[in-house]
């Protein structure tokens, strides 16, 4: 993969240059494990002797929904003790008689339960952890389950709710016990991380209570809310332990969320729908139905993207936010490392062949 990795090598230092991200860290890989890698750039833009490694750890943002909440609904649904389409009241006694009663956990995952779209947690519903939980799941619906397909976090923030009630464990707990350590991802966890573990952290917002960017401490407001822990984000992550997690995707006879829950998520569920979902994974937009390539992004710069078809995985880690909250610049190098990575051969957008 030599010119292929020249290639992601030479797009992702132009992100560094343009000020896109201080650095990057990637992979490319199989069911076998990573076939080829690398880092770019620096932890901090400030920092000239301190570069991007392939052992940094980010915060994975909302690749937490996969990481934590897709996967262990997974073991649940395995298991028999969740029936995706069954409505949420008939088997959850918190949503018993209200809104969220009628919607199913399918539509949660495809995001066509009618959620309110309304995510500022703490203006809604105040700074209690109980009081939060009690309004998210008791909320009014902003239109009939089914109708439409409308991205909203709280479809997550549910989610994990729901594997928490059905479980009986907290979800950093459930995810680490049923996922990430039957994985072997041993470096994976939600925040604060303790400090030996925030020294090789990416930074990523600029945070004006403490008058530093946060590093180690989730970006993400709700999840600092929370506690750090919820279905939302707060997750850390590093380049190895994702890649276990997507090669185990590829081989799910050996994946501990189940042997048919990739197969299942990774097809499309909202029919004449638009945008199109598979079960809280997404098509990759600008690609093919029949390319089968699927993706998941973080507000932090993170993403991951899988082929079943092709037999392929790539990751792609920025501290993007590090810089500005400007999405456009990343989203054309996120496209073209997409390309690159999953469609070799193919030109480049930004670097064409």
């Amino acid at each position: 993969m030599t010119h292929t990795a020249d290639r992601i090598e030479d797009l992702l230092q132009t992100g560094v240059r343009d000020e896109v991200y201080p650095g990057a860290v990637w992979a490319i890989g199989d069911a076998d494990g990573i076939q080829t890698s690398g880092a770019v750039g620096l932890l901090e833009p400030d920092q000239p002797d301190d570069p991007m490694r392939l052992d940094t750890v980010f915060d994975v943002a909302s690749l937490t929904k996969i990481l934590a909440v897709w996967s262990t609904i997974g073991t649940l649904v395995e298991e028999g003790k969740l029936q995706l389409h069954a409505p949420l009241g008939s088997f959850w006694d918190e949503v018993s008689g209200h809104p969220l009663a009628q919607a199913t956990a399918h539509q949660l995952l495809t995001h066509t339960a009618g959620l309110p779209l309304g995510a500022n947690l703490k203006n809604l519903y105040g700074s209690d952890p109980q009081d939060i939980r009690d309004g998210v799941l008791h909320e009014a619906l902003h239109r009939p389950p089914g109708e439409a397909v409308e991205y909203t976090d709280r479809a997550a923030l549910v989610l994990g709710y729901l594997a928490e009630n059905l479980s009986g464990q907290p979800l950093d707990r459930l995810a680490t016990d049923r996922v990430w350590h039957p994985l072997g991802m041993t470096r994976t966890r939600f925040g604060p991380l303790p400090a030996a573990e925030e020294v090789r952290c990416a930074p990523t917002e600029y945070d004006e209570t403490t008058g530093t960017h946060l590093k180690g401490t989730a970006h993400d407001f709700s999840a600092r809310l929370l506690g750090g822990v919820c279905g939302i984000a707060g997750t850390f992550s590093a380049l190895d332990d994702l890649a276990l997690f997507l090669r185990h995707m590829l081989a799910p006879n050996r994946a501990a969320f189940g042997p048919t829950w990739t197969k299942d998520s990774l097809r499309i569920h909202t029919g004449a729908l638009t945008p199109a979902r598979g079960l809280f994974w997404h098509p990759a937009p600008g690609t093919d139905p029949a390319q089968d390539i699927w993706v998941h992004y973080g507000f932090t710069g993170t993403g991951m993207w899988i082929s079943p078809t092709q037999h392929r995985w790539a990751v792609l880690l920025t501290n993007k936010l590090r810089c500005n909250r400007d999405r456009d610049p990343l989203t054309e190098i996120r496209n073209a490392f997409r390309t690159a990575a999953m469609l070799p051969g193919r030109p480049n957008s930004l670097h064409p062949s």
